[in-house]
């Protein structure tokens, strides 16, 4: 394979020139322009992209931060972050720190050594402290999970919002009797997905009844199940669930359908996210759809304009009531 000092000997020009116009064209005159690139051509010079970027500083490489790549709710989202990256010649890199500050460290560091351009978090255990100082001097963006009142920017839905309009759903069918599967409440959706579905309670006089709120550790199938199944067990059953994800929901309509009660003429179900696995149970799955895609792409977006010195503003994104059968018959 020829090298830039083959190309620079078949021009009859510098090896300076022959970079000057791989990087900077316009400072070349279109004559000696033109020799360079037919010389690159006819040898089939391919330039080294490490090369340049080393030489212009950058690495063309975001770093992309969730807590774990079993979770499908991330898919789109990255899918929507990586089209968008590579429109724009960039590379992701995908981080899953499994909610280890050792694993954190190491991606953190990975950008102050100019290794990674940016950052977009989608982890909510991150340490945001250290993130935050991260944020001052390194370009990054919150995707999702955000913190409230912070200074790194974010794109997300109001969760809160959505959350009141599920089990506003739910209410309006009759049901007066709504448990809520939460997730831990030391992270801030969790907290406002609560406050949407106790706003809803209030509205329409509802008792909110300590032993219908069930929090779970992980945002996993068995864990619904597990949510589900104590939810069962009370003396008073409830008629209605909404669960904060759709792999809650899903492990809760498993262990309706597997305790012999019908869904949705026993027990409706709304779910959360809108994941492609949602509309494949049985029966499927109503739920609160997040714009995923479009949440990857506009992140993408502002880390870019980030990395080119831009300000950015968070963006809040609508989100949608999807209604099937879980709540429909």
């Amino acid at each position: 394979m020829a090298n830039i000092q083959e190309v620079a000997q078949k021009a009859g020009v510098s090896v300076a020139t022959v970079s000057r116009v791989l990087n900077k064209p316009s400072s070349v005159t279109p004559k000696t322009r033109l020799k360079v690139e037919n010389a690159i051509k006819d040898l089939n010079y391919e330039p080294s992209m490490l090369g340049r970027n080393l030489r212009n500083s950058e690495s063309r490489l975001l770093l992309v931060l969730i807590p774990s790549i079993s979770n499908p709710f991330y898919t789109e989202i990255i899918n929507g972050i990586e089209h968008t990256a590579i429109a724009h010649n960039y590379n992701i890199l995908l981080c899953q720190t499994d909610s280890n500050p050792q694993r954190e460290n190491i991606y953190f560091n990975m950008i102050k050594n100019r290794l990674a351009d940016g950052l977009i978090s989608m982890d909510p255990t991150i340490n945001m402290q250290k993130l935050s100082e991260l944020a001052e001097t390194h370009p990054t963006i919150l995707c999702s999970e955000y913190e409230e009142g912070g200074s790194i920017p974010y794109v997300t839905i109001d969760s809160e919002l959505a959350a009141y309009h599920a089990v506003k759903h739910l209410i309006k069918l009759g049901n007066k009797k709504v448990a809520l599967i939460n997730s831990d409440e030391k992270f801030l959706y969790a907290r406002q997905r609560r406050i949407g579905y106790e706003k809803a309670m209030k509205e329409f006089g509802l008792p909110i009844r300590e032993e219908w709120i069930y929090n779970t550790k992980e945002l996993d199938f068995q864990h619904g199940v597990q949510a589900m199944r104590l939810l069962l067990q009370q003396k008073d059953r409830p008629s209605a669930v909404f669960a904060v994800s759709d792999t809650l929901a899903i492990g809760a309509l498993k262990e309706i359908n597997a305790s012999g009660l019908r869904v949705p003429d026993d027990i409706a179900v709304v779910g959360f996210d809108k994941i492609s696995f949602s509309n494949m149970t049985n029966p499927t799955l109503t739920t609160i759809a997040q714009p995923m895609y479009q949440m990857g792409v506009t992140a993408a977006d502002m880390l870019i304009n980030r990395i080119k010195g831009n300000k950015v503003e968070s963006i809040v994104l609508d989100h949608e009531l999807v209604i099937r059968e879980s709540t429909m018959g």
